[in-house]
């Protein structure tokens, strides 16, 4: 008798099956060249650091990396990339669901850092275009600077959202912020996975002032942004060729990044390791 006021359970459609294998298969590649960024960022930029070695961060070609005689722009440049190394692993660590539920006391506690650096290196991003020139051209100084502020925004919103205990919405605008947080990254991916199918690069241009570099420029935190709002979309919908469509869609994209992580890898990060 019990069974008669229990909730009716039905199985996932093939359309939802599909939508959710299309997501985790692209999470898993972002994971794999996320992991490769952390690892970069670590093996290059640690031992220079540790050692004091602060000239040879100039051993990779950099807008701006170490400058002599500037003390406080040095000290923000190290800051900012190494910790670029947290953030990343801490918006991976938010994204992996067995972790939140096994682990709440460790989502808490990495999601408040991955929010609070994620804000810092907004900050110091804004710092470095302003009082070091780091931007090769107005188009890209100001991508960037909408970047940092939809960091800012998204962050203090995700914020919000947890402190009111309001979770499914922290976590509609957790995501949010882990995409806009790795906007740099997309822009790496984005340009060698252009590079890797055209066998060269094709339009761009050595300032990033081309159309396709605007294009991958605002690209790098629009798209994926889009991306994820149609995947919301599409999981909220009961119309199946929605779905479908959207886990389509989404294995095109995984399959570019996964172009891009190994472009990423290959050309930018392991000559110089």
């Amino acid at each position: 008798m019990s069974s008669v006021n229990q909730p009716v359970r039905t199985a996932p459609s093939i359309a939802q099956r599909a939508l959710a294998w299309a997501g985790i298969a692209w999470f898993s590649v972002a994971a794999f060249g996320q992991a490769a960024f952390i690892y970069f960022i670590l093996a290059f930029y640690g031992p220079r650091t540790l050692s004091g070695d602060f000239e040879r961060w100039n051993d990779k070609d950099l807008i701006t990396g170490y400058m002599a005689g500037d003390t406080a722009g040095n000290l923000v440049f190290a800051a900012h990339v190494l910790l670029a190394a947290v953030v990343t692993l801490g918006g991976l660590m938010q994204l992996v669901p067995p972790l939140r539920r096994r682990f709440p006391g460790l989502h808490r506690w990495t999601g408040r850092a991955f929010l609070s650096v994620a804000c810092f290196l907004a900050l110091s991003g804004f710092w470095m275009a302003i009082f070091r020139g780091a931007y090769l051209s107005m188009i890209s100084a100001v991508a960037i600077s909408i970047n940092g502020v939809l960091i800012l925004a998204f962050a203090a919103l995700a914020w919000r959202h947890a402190i009111k205990r309001r979770f499914d919405r922290h976590r509609i605008w957790a995501m949010r912020t882990f995409m806009v947080v790795s906007g740099v990254w997309f822009l790496r991916v984005g340009l060698m996975g252009w590079i890797v199918l055209n066998q060269g690069p094709a339009g761009l241009t050595g300032d990033m002032s081309g159309p396709t570099d605007t294009v991958f420029t605002f690209g790098s935190y629009l798209i994926p942004l889009v991306l994820l709002e149609v995947y919301f979309t599409a999981q909220r919908s009961p119309r199946s060729p929605l779905k479908v469509f959207t886990a389509g869609l989404i294995a095109v994209a995984t399959l570019f990044t996964a172009a891009g992580v190994f472009g990423t890898v290959a050309i930018m990060w392991a000559p110089h390791l």
